[in-house]
């Protein structure tokens, strides 16, 4: 039997063991939270990826996506896809940096080599924010409109659960779990937020930028 099909079948029964884990994010009130990290450290310890490559776009004089959960070691391109200049930059301990007036194509990427958040602006507009969170496992997902993340296909074994949220007023506290092969396991996070605060964004005719 050649390698390439020993390789598949051992790929295969890794994934026949995988758990799913499906986290609910909610807020104090019960309501669904969408954009909370959620990600489950292994008990191993972190992992960096290798190789893995993303864009945080600049659209409607917006970052898109607002949140982005990554594996650390991931490099995160910026294009500007506005008719106008953006000027992005971090002063976060986890990754500061600055690429100044550009539009079109991103100027370079950023490999974002250390677990924390990042909290992006745009020096020439001021409502202009996002967040990149950087995590030191594999296994992260973000919740959707329902409030829902699903990890998938994690080994058995002994995690540290954690999830972040742009919006919350303390981190929540990190829960351990236990996961079986082939299993679907649940968890709850509920996060005290605070409302989003609106910005004004001027429309696109009135900026000189």
């Amino acid at each position: 039997m050649s390698r390439r099909v020993l390789l598949a079948i051992a790929l295969a029964a890794g994934a026949v063991h995988a758990a799913t884990l499906e986290v609910r994010a909610r807020d104090t009130g019960g309501a669904p939270l969408a954009d909370a990290a959620v990600f489950a450290v292994p008990a191993f310890g972190a992992t960096d990826a290798k190789g893995a490559r993303v864009e945080i776009a600049q659209a409607d004089r917006e970052f898109v996506p607002f949140v982005s959960v990554i594996q650390q070691g991931t490099a995160v391109s910026f294009p500007n896809r506005d008719p106008i200049l953006h000027h992005v930059y971090s002063f976060s301990h986890a990754k500061p940096f600055e690429f100044k007036l550009y539009t079109g194509k991103s100027p370079g990427e950023i490999v974002f080599d250390k677990s924390g958040v990042v909290t992006l602006g745009c020096n020439i507009h001021d409502w202009m924010i996002a967040y990149v969170v950087i995590v030191p496992t594999p296994h992260f997902a973000k919740s959707d409109a329902d409030g829902v993340a699903r990890l998938r296909d994690l080994p058995a074994g002994s995690y540290e659960l954690r999830a972040w949220h742009p919006n919350q007023k303390v981190a929540p506290a990190n829960q351990s779990v236990v996961l079986d092969a082939a299993a679907n396991s649940r968890a709850t996070f509920a996060i005290d937020t605070a409302p989003r605060k609106p910005k004004f964004k001027p429309p696109l005719d009135r900026l000189r930028y």
